[in-house]
């Protein structure tokens, strides 16, 4: 669907059901807000983290964010805003959900980080920030959702990166549709917002066009069983055997998935581009 197809009241009522639905969300973990883990640090920061996972992979991407901009496109929470924050970035979080920006800036409040951390509910498309103002644009999970309005968004980073500023992109891809098709039927609950779908060619082919040169790298294949491994999704505190198997399938995925018959099965991409003006 094209750009021109979206008419603002559709528009306006996705945000609002976007809105609704991570403010629901922000309410399930509002319970749950504390100091950022010691362990989580020591994962993401120097030397150079770990690469087999996508989070690992992207910090070891940035190297060092001493002294740097980052804006967090659909910060949620805050949870990655902090965690760039912790290791030396000045950040701004932009998300649509009220409920979710005031979670992000009770963590900045509770990590001691009100001075290098910034939140604003906005939707993204209506986010106003000027020109040459980030080092780095991070975008985790979020382009999936707003492909309709993918090239304007991308125009837009590129407007507010600074010239050599790395947008840094993760998302859910959809590159094999018979592993598509089986993926849905095994019975796996997933939280997800009514219109929201993987990238595909032609969305990728739309990212290629503003960074010609960007570094393209799949993930998760069989490291999707994590779910499975881990309460809550917490691999820090996961007893060994669990994050020794999930370290495991980490491996395989990397190796795997540089194959090139074999890459397009990942289920989601870390893209890096940097900015030439």
């Amino acid at each position: 669907m094209s750009r021109s197809s979206i008419t603002d009241w559709e528009r306006e009522t996705r945000w609002r059901e976007e809105a609704r639905f991570f403010d629901s969300v922000a309410a399930r973990h509002s319970q749950r807000i504390e100091a950022i883990d010691p362990l989580v640090l020591a994962r993401y920061g120097p030397p150079s983290p770990r690469r087999r996972f996508s989070l690992e992979y992207r910090f070891r991407l940035l190297g060092s964010l001493q002294n740097r901009d980052v804006l967090d496109t659909g910060c949620g929470d805050g949870t990655n805003s902090i965690l760039l924050a912790k290791l030396g970035a000045r950040v701004t979080g932009v998300d649509i959900s009220p409920a979710s920006i005031e979670l992000a800036r009770r963590r900045a409040s509770i990590n001691a980080l009100e001075g290098s951390t910034q939140f604003i509910c906005s939707p993204l498309e209506t986010a106003d920030f000027p020109p040459n103002s980030f080092d780095v644009i991070w975008c985790d999970a979020v382009l999936h959702h707003l492909i309709s309005d993918l090239d304007s968004l991308l125009t837009r980073f590129v407007k507010w990166a600074r010239p050599g500023g790395l947008v840094l992109l993760a998302e859910p891809v959809n590159l094999n549709r018979l592993l598509r098709r089986i993926r849905f039927l095994v019975p796996v609950k997933t939280n997800a917002t009514p219109d929201e779908r993987p990238l595909e060619r032609p969305e990728l082919a739309i990212i290629q066009r503003y960074f010609p040169e960007w570094h393209f790298r799949h993930f998760l294949l069989f490291a999707r069983l994590d779910r499975f491994l881990f309460l809550n999704r917490n691999y820090e505190h996961s007893p060994r055997f669990r994050r020794v198997l999930s370290d495991a399938l980490a491996i395989v995925d990397y190796g795997l998935l540089s194959l090139p018959g074999a890459r397009n099965l990942g289920g989601t991409a870390v893209i890096a581009g940097r900015v030439k003006k």
